[in-house]
C-alpha cells in the first residue's frame, strides 16, 4: 500500500511539474478561463487529452515516439504555424483596441443568439483547444516520453498509480486555471486590460513557436 501511494504521489508531483509551466496551452486556458467561454469544455480536452496521452506513455508508446522522428517533425511544424496563426489574431485583437468585449474571437462575453450559433462557437473553441494540445510536440515529450519513462519504472502496478497521479495534477491545474480565472474576471473587464492580455498572448505564442522552430 505504500508502495502504491508512493507510485502516486510521484506521479502527482511530476506531472505538476512539468504542466505548470507557462506555455501556448496554459495562457489558451486562462483566456478562456477570464473570458467565461465554455471553460468546461476546454478544461475537459486539455485534462482529458493529458491523461490518455500519459497513459499511452506509461503503457510503452515512448520508445514508439522515440522511432517517429519525421511524424514528430511534422506536428512540430503545423504546431508553429498554428501558433503564429493564434498569435497574430492575438496581437491584432490587442492593436484595434475594441470599445465593447465581445465573443467573436475569445473577448468576454456571455454567448447568445441561437442554439446552432452557440454550437458552432462551442466547436471552434474545442477546435482551438484541441489544436494547442494535439499540434504542440511538447505535449507528446512530456506526457508520452518523460512521464511515460518515468512511469515506466515504477513496477507493474506502480506504473498506473503513478499515471493516476500525473492525470490527477493534469486535472487539477487545468481546473484551477481554467475556473480560478473567473477570480480576476471582474478586475480585467476593462478592454484596456484585455488589450494588454492580448498583447501578452500574442508574444506568448511568438516565443513559442521560435522554441519549437528553434529545436
Amino acid at each position: 500500500m505504500t508502495a502504491v501511494l508512493a507510485s502516486a504521489v510521484a506521479g502527482l508531483l511530476t506531472g505538476f511539474s512539468l504542466i505548470v509551466a507557462i506555455g501556448a496551452q496554459n495562457a489558451f486556458v486562462l483566456r478562456q478561463g477570464l473570458a467565461r467561454q465554455w471553460v468546461g469544455t476546454v478544461v475537459a480536452i486539455c485534462a482529458g487529452s493529458d491523461l490518455a496521452l500519459i497513459v499511452a506513455g506509461v503503457g510503452g508508446f515512448g520508445g514508439l515516439l522515440t522511432r517517429t522522428a519525421p511524424a514528430l517533425a511534422a506536428v512540430r511544424w503545423l504546431g508553429i504555424a498554428f501558433l503564429l496563426w493564434f498569435a497574430a489574431g492575438s496581437l491584432r485583437r490587442a492593436w484595434r483596441a475594441p470599445s465593447s468585449l465581445r465573443v467573436d474571437g475569445g473577448s468576454p462575453a456571455q454567448v447568445t443568439g441561437s442554439a446552432g450559433s452557440a454550437g458552432s462557437a462551442r466547436a471552434a473553441v474545442a477546435a482551438r483547444t484541441a489544436a494547442f494540445t494535439w499540434l504542440n510536440p511538447h505535449v507528446y515529450l512530456d506526457t508520452v516520453l518523460i512521464l511515460g519513462t518515468v512511469g515506466g519504472n515504477e513496477g507493474t502496478t506502480g506504473r498506473w498509480c503513478f499515471a493516476a497521479g500525473a492525470g490527477l495534477a493534469s486535472c487539477l491545474w487545468f481546473t484551477g486555471l481554467g475556473y480560478g480565472a473567473r477570480l480576476a474576471s471582474g478586475a480585467l473587464a476593462s478592454p484596456m486590460t484585455w488589450r494588454a492580455l492580448d498583447l501578452a498572448i500574442g508574444l506568448t505564442m511568438l516565443y513559442v513557436a521560435y522554441r519549437l522552430a528553434s529545436l
